[in-house]
C-alpha cells in the first residue's frame, strides 16, 4: 500500500515538516503510515495535472470511461479482504461493518460505470418552425472532493465515480486520520486504466490544502462531507469565487415508535442505527420518541441487548461495536454524558470506558432515557455512541418533536398502521425516510441528502449524484436555414 499523496500518476512524499500519522484507534501503538502531509504548493501541482488532462479525459468515450470503472469494481472485488481490513485498522469500525462498506463502494462504481453509457439530455419541442433543440451534459473541469472519516471507502467513491464517468478530472484530499483507504482506492483507479493526472490525491492535517482546493481558480466544484463549520466555510467562500458546491453534513436523525410498533423489530433497528459504527454515521440512530403506552417495554429490550454488545478492536470478528475513530471524538462523547446527566437525564445505560479495555479510545453503548426534547443530548449531533429516549403523547407530538432540531437528514417510524405512516412520510422534514427500517443506509440507484442544516446544493448518488459534476447545454438547430445555405453552394 503506498503511502503520501498521488500527483500525476506517481506515489510521493511532500517536502514539509507535518506530519501525518496513521494509527489504529483500537491500538494506538499500531501505526499504520506515517508520512509527511501536502502543502498548498501539492495542491497546486495537483491541480495542474488535472487541469492539462482534463481535455484528453473529457473526449474520452463515456462508454469507455464506465469500461474503467468497471475494472475498478472487479480489481475492488477481488482486494476487497485488503480493502476492509485497512478500512478497520483506520478506522475502528467492525470488519463485518467495513466488508459491508466495500461491497456499497464496488455497487457504486458498477452503478456509474453503466453510467458511461446513458448520459445524455434531452430532445425538446421548440417554437419555433424547422427548429430541431435538444440538450446535453457536460463535465465542469477540475472538481474538488473533501473527505469525511467515517466513511473511507464509500464517500470516495460515491464523489470520484460519477464526477469521473462525466469526465472531470479530480484533485481529492482525504481525512487525515483515514487515508490509507482512499490510497487503496487511487492503486484500484490506477490498475484500471485510469490516465495520470485525472485523479490526484493530497493528504494533510488541518485547513491548508483545502483552503487551497478551495481557492484554486481552475477547481470548478467542490463537493464536501464533514461538520457544519466546515461545510459552511467552503460554501461562503466558494459562493464569492462562482463556484458549484455540495456539502453534506450533520445529522441528528429520530426513530419514532408508536404503540402499533413490532416492539422487538425497533430494538433491533435502534441498536444498529445508534450503536453501529460507533455512532460516527450522520445517518445514525441519535433520538428515540416512543409512545407512553410501550415505553418500558421497549426501553427493556434496549437495556437488556445493549449490554450484550461486545465491544473491542473490530479485527475481532466477535466485536459487535469498536472504539471512536479517535481521543478529540472521545472526549467529546464523554463530555455529551455528563452535558445530559447535568440536564436530568437518566443514565440507564453504559455511559463509562469498558473496564477491560487498557488503551484504544473505547466506550460503553449509551442510553440515556427522560430526555426532554429542549436539552442539548436530544438536539446537537455527538456523533458517538450516545442513544436519547423520548416520549411523546402521539404522532403530531412525535412529529413535533422530531421537526424540532436543525438537521433533516433520515429518520424511522414504527408503525403497522399505513395511515400514520403516510401522514409521517409527508410531514417529518427530512431528506430520508425508512419505514419500519433502521435510520441508516443507502443505495447506488437513490438519492442521499438532507434538508435544513444538513445539507447545501444536489443530492449524492444516484443520476442526482451525476448531475452535480455537469453542466447543461442548450442547443437550437435551424436545420431549414442550413439546408437553404447548402443549396446555394
Amino acid at each position: 500500500m503506498a503511502t503520501g499523496s498521488y500527483i500525476n500518476g506517481k506515489w510521493f512524499h511532500p517536502a514539509s515538516k507535518q506530519l501525518v500519522r496513521n494509527i489504529n484507534p483500537a491500538d494506538p501503538t499500531d501505526i499504520i503510515a506515517e508520512f509527511p502531509a501536502a502543502t498548498g504548493k501539492d495542491v497546486q501541482a495537483a491541480v495542474e495535472a488535472a487541469e492539462s488532462t482534463f481535455p484528453q479525459w473529457k473526449n474520452t468515450p463515456g462508454p469507455e470511461r464506465g469500461r474503467i470503472l468497471w475494472r475498478a469494481a472487479d480489481i475492488a472485488r477481488k482486494r476487497s479482504d485488503e480493502i476492509a481490513r485497512i478500512m478497520t485498522r483506520e478506522e475502528g469500525k467492525t470488519l463485518k461493518e467495513s466488508v459491508g462498506e466495500v461491497m456499497k463502494g464496488i455497487a457504486l462504481l458498477e452503478y456509474y460505470a453503466g453510467a458511461g453509457f446513458r448520459m445524455g439530455g434531452q430532445t425538446l419541442p421548440t417554437e419555433g418552425v424547422d427548429m430541431f433543440a435538444y440538450t446535453l451534459r457536460r463535465p465542469l473541469g477540475v472538481v474538488g472532493l473533501i473527505l469525511p472519516f467515517n466513511f473511507p471507502w464509500a464517500c470516495p467513491v460515491w464523489k470520484s465515480a460519477p464526477a469521473l464517468i462525466a469526465g472531470n478530472t479530480i484533485v481529492m484530499k482525504p481525512a487525515d486520520l483515514t487515508p490509507s483507504t482512499a490510497a487503496l482506492l487511487i492503486e484500484i483507479y490506477a490498475e484500471a486504466g485510469i490516465p495520470p493526472g485525472v485523479i490526484n490525491m493530497v493528504t494533510s492535517c488541518g485547513s491548508e490544502v483545502g483552503e487551497a482546493i478551495v481557492n484554486a481558480p481552475a477547481v470548478k466544484a467542490i463537493s464536501f462531507t464533514g461538520s457544519n463549520p466546515v461545510g459552511e466555510a467552503i460554501y461562503s467562500r466558494a459562493a464569492t469565487l462562482q463556484k458549484k458546491v455540495t456539502c453534506e453534513m450533520g445529522g441528528k436523525n429520530a426513530l419514532v415508535v408508536l404503540a402499533d410498533a413490532n416492539l422487538e423489530f425497533a430494538a433491533a433497528a435502534i441498536l444498529n442505527g445508534a450503536f453501529g459504527s460507533t455512532g460516527q454515521r450522520c445517518t445514525a440512530t441519535s433520538r428515540v420518541i416512543v409512545m407512553p403506552e410501550v415505553k418500558e417495554a421497549l426501553l427493556e429490550i434496549l437495556v437488556n441487548q445493549t449490554k450484550q454488545l461486545k465491544v473491542g478492536n473490530g479485527l475481532d470478528e466477535t466485536v459487535d461495536m469498536g472504539p471512536a475513530v479517535d481521543d478529540r471524538q472521545l472526549k467529546r462523547d464523554f463530555d455529551y454524558i455528563e452535558i445530559a446527566k447535568d440536564e436530568g437525564a437518566r443514565l440507564v445505560c453504559g455511559g463509562n470506558r469498558p473496564a477491560h479495555l487498557k488503551q484504544g479510545f473505547f466506550i460503553e453503548p449509551t442510553i440515556f432515557d427522560h430526555v426532554l426534547p429542549t436539552a442539548r443530548i436530544f438536539k446537537e449531533e455527538v456523533f458517538g455512541p450516545v442513544l436519547s429516549i423520548a416520549t411523546a403523547k402521539d404522532l403530531e407530538q412525535a412529529l413535533q418533536f422530531a421537526n424540532s432540531v436543525e438537521y433533516g437528514l433520515t429518520t424511522s417510524l414504527f408503525t403497522e398502521d399505513i395511515n400514520s405512516a403516510m401522514h409521517y412520510i409527508n410531514e417529518v422534514d427530512t431528506g430520508m425516510i425508512h419505514i419500519n427500517e433502521a435510520t441508516i443506509g443507502g443505495e447506488a440507484q437513490l438519492p442521499f441528502g438532507g434538508t435544513k442544516a444538513t445539507a447545501i446544493g444536489d443530492r449524492e448518488m444516484s443520476d442526482e449524484g451525476l448531475n452535480f459534476f455537469t453542466e447543461t447545454k442548450t442547443v437550437f438547430i435551424n436545420y431549414a436555414k442550413t439546408k437553404q445555405r447548402s443549396s446555394l453552394r
